[in-house]
């Protein structure tokens, strides 16, 4: 009896382990900047994230190619000659959850995020409010913020610094699932 008392232990032990980490694959990342010629807008469906509920770690990778726009020239110019995307291939984040989240009960938890967020090659560290949401053993990651281009050395040219607005508001939502082996 105590042997298996113990095998399910392990078990037990094991589960809560592997249930740690929660990873997505399909990260939605957008962004949105008003403008007086034209609003720009692109989204990016191919972000990935993981959190580590045990240490409240979390890492977004965003691939920076991988936005897509309504218009192909304005997506040409994005790559080309703001974001430089053939040198700084991706954006991310790594920091950590700050608030009490119970990853164990189902519910809406007003949290931040304090760390490190590198755009076009420039680190900014960073505290960004979000909502991390508990339903089910999936954990929703939801945030809307604001980026100043400046900060990461995003340059607009003269010609086009009245059709292209200096802060870009970027939204991420992410649904997550505890990683399997």
């Amino acid at each position: 009896m105590k042997n298996l008392l113990f095998i399910v232990w392990l078990l037990t032990v094991g589960i809560n382990l592997s249930a740690q980490i929660y990873k997505s694959d399909s990260c939605e990342i957008t962004f949105f900047s008003e403008a007086p010629m034209e609003n720009i807008d692109a989204v990016n469906k191919d972000g990935k994230s993981i959190l580590n509920t045990k240490t409240n770690e979390l890492v977004f990778v965003v691939t920076i190619i991988g936005f897509k726009f309504k218009k192909p020239l304005m997506e040409e110019h994005f790559n080309e000659n703001y974001m430089e995307s053939d040198k700084y291939k991706t954006a991310h984040f790594k920091g950590q959850v700050i608030g009490d989240v119970d990853y164990l009960k189902d519910g809406e938890y007003n949290v931040k995020a304090k760390g490190v967020l590198n755009i076009h090659g420039v680190d900014q560290e960073r505290e960004i409010s979000g909502v991390i949401t508990v339903k089910n053993g999936t954990i929703e990651l939801n945030s809307s913020f604001d980026v100043q281009l400046k900060d990461h050395k995003i340059k607009i040219p003269k010609m086009v610094i009245k059709n292209i607005a200096e802060t870009v508001k970027v939204t991420v939502k992410s649904s997550l699932i505890p990683k399997t082996n």
